[in-house]
């Protein structure tokens, strides 16, 4: 979320599901036997050439069966193995919940995607004829605030320390806004720090609160969590990244990211997204009509790619990735077949400038759903 190790140890793939059971039409036995065997060996030749520790990949096919598996190391210094039950940070997944709160309290009537930011946050730039859409489509023109160079100082100079909003969107708001609201796709983290904003304030209640209340439980998601600082629950893997004043690589498991908050501090497991990958990309928890609001896709200038309200689709794949410093996730739903697609990963070094996480990505895809490859190229985050 801000910019990207050499090879890990390598480990045998481990056929290690989930610790707990799933409730859903697809069939618990494992994909064909010389499928499998193909998928694993895509997925160990990506890891290595990117040089990626650990990754943990779950697939569901109805009418096909799952495959579930956990590769290379959660620790470099000690080498223990990868998990498929960690928790890991999941980016700008968390994006796909803020939304979805957004969407319920219109569903609730209280507020309107055509109202303007300005009703509900003061101080931004352009802020009467920036609409809650705009900020939930990437199409504010607002500067993203993780891309000042003031921001990247004081966040790499002290990972650990904590960021209001209002104080990483002054960071952003220092800058001029990049286009006219509506006249183009840019992906930006301040849109949805904003949008957290108006969660709490037409809510009454703390976001982490709201999304507990409205979303999470709903969802039946109990191991999906917007931390306040430092909770990270265990197991969890170490997350390694360069992004670093000095460029070397550095373990980021325990830095703060309160400065994502609403945009990419959510953490979660490989059960809970395969939950939500379906929910999110088939609307369980919204009315139909605003469902349909989410997924009007709109260009963004990467062919193949096109973005709805917090929202995306690559290939036929409906979903989000996420990238914080240490950790990538890919969490899709692929509606033709209903077929889910859930990746952790714990670097977000990128490799021949792409992250590992879309190389993963693509390469099962091109195996398992040859004609809806996922090909999202970066950056988005």
């Amino acid at each position: 979320m801000l910019a990207p190790l050499a090879a890990a140890p390598a480990t045998a793939a481990q056929t290690n599901p989930p610790h707990r059971s799933v409730d859903d039409a697809c069939p618990p036995r494992e994909l064909d036997r010389a499928l499998a065997s193909r998928l694993d060996k895509a997925i160990e030749k990506v890891r290595r050439q990117a040089g990626i520790p650990g990754v943990v990949a779950g697939l569901w096919m109805p009418g096909k069966g799952s495959y579930v598996r956990a590769t290379g190391v959660a620790d470099k210094a000690t080498g223990e193995p990868m998990r498929a039950d960690v928790f890991v940070r999941i980016g700008s997944e968390t994006k796909t919940f803020t939304v979805t709160a957004l969407l319920e309290l219109v569903d609730d009537g209280l507020i309107g995607l055509d109202e303007p930011i300005s009703d509900y946050v003061h101080g931004v730039p352009d802020g009467n004829r920036i609409t809650l859409r705009h900020l939930a489509e990437m199409r504010s023109g607002l500067f993203p605030y993780t891309e000042d160079a003031d921001f990247q100082h004081d966040l790499l100079s002290d990972p650990e320390r904590s960021f209001t909003p209002r104080q990483v969107l002054a960071y952003g708001f220092k800058h001029r806004n990049t286009f006219a609201p509506g006249a183009q796709f840019q992906y930006s983290n301040t849109n949805l720090i904003l949008l957290g904003l108006v969660v709490e304030r037409v809510s009454g209640r703390r976001l982490a609160d709201f999304l507990e209340r409205r979303v999470l439980r709903p969802a039946r998601l109990p191991h999906t969590l917007l931390p306040e600082r430092f909770e990270f629950p265990r197991p969890h893997p170490h997350g390694y990244t360069n992004q670093t004043l000095s460029g070397e690589v550095a373990d980021s498991t325990d830095w703060n990211p309160s400065w994502a908050w609403a945009a990419g501090a959510m953490i979660s497991d490989l059960h809970d997204l395969r939950r939500w990958a379906k929910i999110v990309a088939t609307g369980t928890l919204l009315r139909s009509r605003t469902q349909a609001e989410r997924l009007k896709m709109l260009p963004t200038g990467h062919p193949g790619t096109s973005y709805g309200l917090g929202i995306f689709e690559s290939g036929g794949w409906i979903g989000h990735n996420g990238s914080i410093p240490g950790y990538e996730t890919v969490t899709v739903y692929l509606p033709s077949k209903k077929a889910t697609l859930v990746l952790m990963i714990n670097t977000d070094i990128t490799y021949q400038g792409q992250e590992p996480s879309s190389l993963l990505a693509r390469a099962i895809t091109q195996i398992v759903t040859p004609d809806n490859v996922y090909d999202r190229p970066a950056p988005l985050q």
